[in-house]
């Protein structure tokens, strides 16, 4: 197991557009692993790849639930509708909760470590933290979207 340091606000590479992957190899599978187990060593339900540095359309999203590890690597929102309300933190943002507005349906074109195309949908919690990841990977964090942030304390989990 490889740990990545997590990059923290105000690095500027969380705030730049990231280039599309074009090389899919045992360098990526390594890469995607290695988030993964930062990810859940951090207690997070997501993670991009500037947040560890790396300015390249990579993210994941597990929320612990049957979807299981979703990778997203050159993802594109396709449709979206909808809307939710709800809590938002960034493992680049400690202790920093917000709530931030989402599409409550978004159906997403992405690819896997191996290069292969697909396109899924997702609903809820699962949908926001999806558009959360994809908008790290063109500079766009969470903070610009927040309606209020919550005050220490106000929010559990």
């Amino acid at each position: 197991m490889s740990l990545l340091p997590i990059v923290k606000y105000p690095n500027e590479i969380l705030e730049v557009e990231c280039e599309k992957v074009t090389t899919f190899d045992r360098k990526l599978s390594k890469l995607i692993k290695d988030m993964y187990d930062t990810m859940l060593e951090a207690d997070g339900v997501g993670l991009a790849a500037p947040q560890v540095g790396i300015a390249k359309q990579i993210a994941i999203v597990d929320i612990g639930d049957e979807s299981g590890l979703i990778e997203l690597i050159n993802p594109v929102i396709l449709e979206q509708k909808g809307e939710q309300v709800g809590p938002e933190g960034c493992l680049s943002f400690p202790d920093l909760f917000g709530e931030v507005t989402r599409y409550d349906y978004i159906k997403v074109r992405a690819q896997n470590r191996r290069g292969k195309i697909y396109v899924f949908e997702a609903r809820d919690f699962l949908a926001r933290a999806i558009q959360h990841e994809i908008d790290h990977l063109h500079g766009i964090l969470f903070t610009s979207k927040v309606n209020r942030f919550y005050e220490e304390g106000e929010i559990e989990g």
